[in-house]
C-alpha cells in the first residue's frame, strides 16, 4: 500500500513548484493485478489506441539517469516524430529568463501518490524518417536534437559524455488512449508501456 499522505511542509514547496511552472500532471500507476477491471470501467479499447515507439539514450551504466538527465526520442503514429531532452529536478526559479522565454521549454510539475517531481524539457520536432535512421546507426544520435538541446544536454549531463556515444535503449512500445469518463468531468490520458523483457506498466494521468 502507498502511502498518499504529504505532510504541509511538503505541501508547501508544492505549491511554490506549481506556481512557478507550466503545467501540473497527476499521474497514477496500476497495480498490475487491476489492469483488466481498470480497462473494463474506463473503456479503454488497445486497438483505438495511438501507438508509439519510445527510444531512450544512456550509457550502459545508466549515468544520466544517475545525473537526472533523460535523452529521448519518439515516433508517433500518424503525427510527426519528436524527441527530448529532460532534467529533474529543478526549481523553476532557478532556471534562466532565456530558456523559459522559448516555446519549446516547458517546466511541469508530476505529481504522484505520496510524492511529485519538477522537471524541465527541451522538445525538438523530428522528420518522420530521423528516428530509425539515428537508431539504425545511418546518422549521428545527435541529429535527433537541434541546437537548443544539445546545449541543455551539455550543460547538464556528466562531464566526458556525449550524445555520439550514447546507446539505445528499448524500443519500448506504448499503447495511448485518451479517455473521458463522465464521472470525473475531465480528460483522462491512458498509456500502457510494454516493455522488451515482457513487463507491462499502465498509467493514468490529468493535466
Amino acid at each position: 500500500m502507498v502511502d498518499a499522505t504529504i505532510s504541509r511542509d511538503t505541501l508547501i514547496e508544492l505549491r511554490k513548484l506549481v506556481k512557478g511552472s507550466d503545467s501540473i500532471e497527476l499521474k497514477l500507476t496500476l497495480p498490475q493485478h487491476a489492469y483488466r477491471l481498470a480497462a473494463k470501467a474506463l473503456g479503454f479499447d488497445p486497438l483505438a489506441c495511438q501507438i508509439r515507439q519510445v527510444f531512450f539514450f544512456d550509457t550502459p551504466a545508466l549515468d544520466l539517469n544517475a545525473a537526472g538527465v533523460v535523452a529521448r526520442a519518439r515516433r508517433v503514429q500518424g503525427r510527426e516524430h519528436d524527441s527530448v531532452v529532460k532534467l529533474r529536478p529543478v526549481v523553476p526559479s532557478d532556471l534562466p529568463a532565456e530558456l523559459r522565454a522559448s516555446n519549446d521549454f516547458v517546466v511541469e510539475v508530476d505529481a504522484l501518490p505520496g510524492g511529485y517531481v519538477c522537471s524541465a524539457s527541451m522538445k525538438g520536432r523530428l522528420r518522420t524518417d530521423a528516428v530509425l535512421a539515428s537508431v539504425n546507426g545511418e546518422q549521428p544520435l545527435r541529429k535527433l536534437f537541434n541546437k537548443a538541446q544539445r546545449a541543455f544536454f551539455a550543460e547538464h549531463a556528466p562531464e566526458g559524455i556525449e550524445l555520439d556515444g550514447l546507446s539505445v535503449l528499448g524500443p519500448i512500445f506504448v499503447l495511448k488512449a485518451k479517455l473521458q469518463p463522465p464521472e470525473l468531468g475531465r480528460r483522462l490520458v491512458a498509456e500502457m508501456w510494454l516493455y522488451p523483457d515482457g513487463s507491462r506498466l499502465v498509467e493514468l494521468s490529468t493535466k
